[in-house]
């Protein structure tokens, strides 16, 4: 049970095994389906999950004893919480099960590029960004500028999932600039701008 949770939060977050592992039961929010992913650099954020995932993670902490909102989420059968041994255990038992997992190298931090990859081709790289939960200002001066909100990262995970997110934009509600930039020349060229 708990390594199919870690395999899908990596794989519907592409969060780190840091911010994993330092999940506590007060960073759970079932009502929203969101998770505090504390991580390096001392970043926190607040990071959509799929609402099946949030509560069998609700399930997991409690049947494993979780119950002060400091403990941890993540737990072994015993109620102790995980390690990073987990993943390393994780990784062998699969790469014996399926060679070419340990052949090719795949990882937990795999996953985490994989998610973040599929997200920036098909939403871009600002929800790429916030999906990954980038926060540094290296780089050129207009990623400071570049910003996803929550909604836009949960609409990616819609995407990603197939399963529906409280936070998520509509369909029919989403607003591509590509699109507005189109019909702003086209209606200043019509002279319907003023």
């Amino acid at each position: 049970m708990l390594d199919a949770l870690l395999l899908r939060l990596h794989t519907e977050t592409a969060c780190r095994r840091g911010g994993a592992l330092a999940l506590r039961l007060i960073d759970l929010d079932t009502d929203h389906a969101l998770i505090r992913l504390r991580e390096k650099g001392g970043t926190q954020r607040w990071q959509p999950i799929t609402p099946m995932l949030a509560d069998r993670l609700a399930d997991h902490a409690r049947a494993r004893g979780a119950a002060a909102p400091a403990d941890a989420l993540l737990r072994y059968r015993n109620g102790q919480p995980a390690t990073y041994r987990r993943y390393d255990l994780l990784w062998a038992r699969i790469g014996r099960q399926l060679p070419w997992v340990a052949i090719q190298g795949i990882t937990t931090h795999w996953l985490r590029n994989t998610t973040l990859t599929w997200v920036e081709r098909h939403f871009g790289y600002a929800v790429a960004r916030a999906y990954a939960g980038h926060t540094d200002c290296r780089g050129p001066a207009t990623t400071t500028y570049i910003k996803a909100d929550l909604p836009a990262v949960a609409t990616a995970l819609v995407a990603l999932t197939g399963q529906p997110h409280p936070l998520a934009v509509a369909e029919n509600e989403q607003q591509f600039p590509a699109h507005d930039a189109e019909a702003g020349a086209a209606a200043y060229r019509s002279g319907t701008h003023r």
